[in-house]
């Protein structure tokens, strides 16, 4: 009797994609129903149809557009301070074990501090504008890219390591030719987690702070509005899209980069 490999059972990437699509499609179904049976009022539900309609003719709102690109420009910049910052801080202290012992209290501290809860403190100090919601999504977003990099290091074959200081490599040279790169599909998940957290605080920002540009700022003046649902959902949709969009991006280029990773690990991501 043979014994099927587990690989052959796992769902194919297409299968995937399919079984995501047909949840998108159930919970848009459910939503038009209940919105055309009139069991949950329009005004509070709108359905779907109308809802992504309105998704899609905000695409050509200047305003909207305006808002957008101000959330995904924010964005970007705080992920990008985050990883820059978060790589090199985790390769030292996964690197100088004694370093990394003296500043655990502080980091472990400062770690489960909600970046929201900063919000009024980050206006006090640096006003209203992108600079306090920059501020607030590097501080969210380095600790995925910090601690990955942390727990990437932790898993270098330290064979590797010993041989290369076996042939006279410093400490540099050994970071750099053995560690970063076997760390480095760990970093590439810590960026996607803080990619989607990034986006998490770049509209939960705008949406509490109530200042500024952005599709946060869309969202809560369109709640303020008479009848004005419909723009909070589709404000809602196009974040969805925005972050699934960004999501499938980091996770293909993680398949094209570290494809013997992805090997070793069975696929998984």
């Amino acid at each position: 009797m043979t014994s099927r490999n587990p690989a052959s059972r796992r769902p194919s990437r297409i299968g995937k994609w399919l079984r995501g699509l047909a949840g998108l499609v159930v919970l848009g179904l459910l939503s038009e129903i209940l919105g055309r049976a009139g069991i949950v009022h329009r005004d509070f539900l709108p359905p779907a149809s109308t809802i992504l309609g309105r998704a899609v003719s905000l695409a050509g709102d200047g305003y909207f557009l305006t808002n957008l690109w101000s959330t995904i420009k924010a964005w970007a910049i705080g992920l990008a301070i985050a990883v820059g910052g978060g790589v090199p801080v985790g390769l030292l202290l996964g690197s100088v074990p004694v370093l990394n012992t003296a500043v655990r209290a502080v980091v472990e501290f400062l770690r489960p501090i909600p970046s929201v809860a900063l919000i009024p403190l980050v206006s006090l100090i640096l006003g209203s504008g992108q600079t306090t919601e920059v501020t607030l999504i590097v501080y969210a977003a380095a600790w995925p890219v910090l601690f990955n990099t942390i727990y990437g290091l932790q898993d270098v074959d330290p064979v590797a390591k010993e041989t290369m200081r076996t042939f006279g490599f410093g400490r540099l040279a050994v970071i750099w030719r053995v560690s970063l790169p076997s760390a480095a599909p760990f970093i590439a998940t810590g960026v996607r987690l803080a990619a989607a957290i990034a986006l998490i605080l770049a509209v939960g920002t705008e949406i509490l702070s109530g200042f500024g540009q952005g599709l946060g700022t869309f969202i809560a003046q369109a709640q303020q509005s008479i009848d004005g649902t419909k723009d909070v959902l589709a404000g809602t949709v196009w974040t969805g899209a925005l972050g699934l969009l960004v999501n499938v991006v980091l996770v293909q280029g993680e398949r094209r980069l570290f494809r013997w990773h992805h090997a070793q690990t069975g696929g998984r991501s």
